[in-house]
């Protein structure tokens, strides 16, 4: 196996987000977000789809955010860890409730803006660059309350001021931005996307298009205050990638599949070309869609595009034009899809494709030409301490070895990439099922789906094998 050399700069590291590791959620004047009132087990996905009973945590429910894995609190530790392994970037997001506890207060809430402060001050003692994400699925529960989240307009004011602010507060700290994390979320678990909530008779359609006209509306004006602000900064967006291969060369089958994947380029078109695509308004006029915009709107998406795309990688998705074929359909990654015959799966049922990796970076580079960054990529697998106190997870060593050597491939193909940060550089609650035995992490921590462990710290053998791949720039993938 031939290796390649990656780019001088290249930023290895790892991503997490505020809601799956943080905890502390009611600590340091923060307020309650989505994620907050999104319990594990049975009712976790009718309200990550936007079927919500109650705006406050039911007793007897458990609610795998509210501890998390205590990142707020032993941030140092794992920051230590990540250092160890030679990090040069470690992909965070601010939790909005944070710095606004309801989203629409008039201040910032001090003691949530120092937090970050204090967090980047550690990244940058190590050497590592932020990169932060603005708003990753967590939206504060009371803009969802008083305003229907972002199909109200207002939101994209109270997003502004929020955007404005941690950059007028970290322009020395943090060079990489990200606006809305996997922002064609929306379409698929749109209360975790966008925090949206329907009621019997909603066109469902409607609502979530409005609201994705004010997200992109929003992303614009961050690009814009974020150019404004720190001049030296790159901000981008953030697409849930990965290619849709029809299922057979049959037209239908490949046409089905372009379209699929319009579905997603629908929202990085507007974010990196600057206007809706006209599949798009086709897609409205024959859906009986009215987007609302306000003067400017159209003037502010062309004017102000993201500087490079983001993307998370977990497996290829496949199609088909035949509604037989459909009926075979299965659930990987929230992603519907036709099961390939030629991929494995994981525990999770979700596809495993190196090669698609590399097919996704190049079919993104040539539709946008701007820089990619791989912000997420990474193995769910239930992981066990054997009698020795080791974590022995050749199966991800294996995983990331082979996307590692497609990313190189990648490269090799002309394609720009930034970075990589893999998903879950510490074990920490997933987003689609609350759960910690579904764990990413080079780090081990010691926690059960129930809450119960010592949150106890634990190296894995991947650990050591990231580690020297840090080292080596990718030279040593062995």
């Amino acid at each position: 196996m031939t290796y390649f050399t990656f780019p001088e700069g290249f930023l290895w590291g790892g991503a997490i987000a505020a809601n799956q590791t943080e905890g502390a959620y009611l600590e340091g004047g923060k307020g309650l977000t989505t994620v907050d009132i999104m319990p594990t087990g049975k009712n976790r996905w009718a309200i990550a789809t936007g079927h919500v009973d109650s705006f406050k945590p039911i007793e007897g429910e458990y609610y795998p955010s509210h501890e998390a894995i205590d990142f707020y609190h032993r941030y140092k530790e794992d920051i230590a860890l990540f250092a160890e392994m030679g990090f040069k970037a470690l992909r965070i997001s601010i939790s909005w409730a944070r710095i606004f506890p309801n989203g629409d207060d008039e201040t910032p809430n001090e003691a949530g803006l120092q937090f970050y402060d204090d967090l980047f001050d550690e990244l940058l003692k190590f050497g590592i660059q932020p990169v932060v994400t603005i708003a990753h699925f967590d939206v504060p529960l009371h803009l969802v309350e008083a305003y229907g989240s972002w199909k109200n307009r207002k939101l994209v004011e109270f997003f502004e001021k929020y955007a404005t602010t941690i950059f007028k507060r970290y322009k020395d700290k943090v060079k990489y931005w990200m606006t809305f994390n996997e922002i064609n979320m929306l379409l698929h678990l749109p209360f975790v996307g966008a925090g949206l909530v329907f009621k019997e008779g909603d066109d469902k359609l409607q609502i979530q298009y409005q609201a994705a006209h004010h997200q992109l509306v929003a992303s614009s004006l961050a690009v814009k205050a974020c150019h404004e602000i720190i001049p030296d900064a790159k901000i981008g967006c953030m697409l849930a990638g990965g290619a849709t291969y029809p299922f057979t060369c049959h037209p239908d089958d490949v046409f089905r599949a372009m379209e699929k994947d319009r579905e997603s380029y629908f929202f990085i078109d507007v974010q990196s070309r600057g206007e809706y695509p006209g599949y798009a308004k086709r897609f409205f006029k024959e859906n009986n869609l009215t987007i609302k915009m306000e003067a400017g709107d159209e003037e502010l998406l062309k004017k102000y595009t993201v500087d490079y795309i983001g993307f998370s990688y977990y497996g290829s998705r496949a199609t088909s034009g035949d509604p037989e074929i459909l009926k075979q359909i299965t659930s990987g990654n929230v992603f519907a899809s036709v099961e390939n015959p030629y991929l494995e799966k994981s525990e999770w049922g979700w596809p495993i494709d190196a090669k698609g990796l590399r097919i996704t970076a190049n079919q993104l580079y040539d539709r946008y030409q701007k820089p990619l960054f791989i912000v997420e990529n990474g193995l769910g697998a239930v992981d066990t301490v054997s009698p020795d106190g080791e974590v022995h997870d050749d199966y991800r060593i294996e995983y990331l070895r082979k996307h590692i050597i497609q990313m190189g491939e990648a490269i090799q193909d002309g394609v720009e990439l930034i970075g990589y940060t893999s998903w879950g550089p510490i074990d920490l609650v997933s987003a689609s099922t609350g759960e910690m035995k579904k764990r990413y992490g080079y780090i081990y921590v010691d926690k059960d789906n129930e809450g119960n462990g010592s949150l106890q710290r634990l190296k894995k053998r991947s650990f050591y094998w990231y580690k020297q791949v840090i080292e080596s720039n990718g030279a040593n993938l062995d």
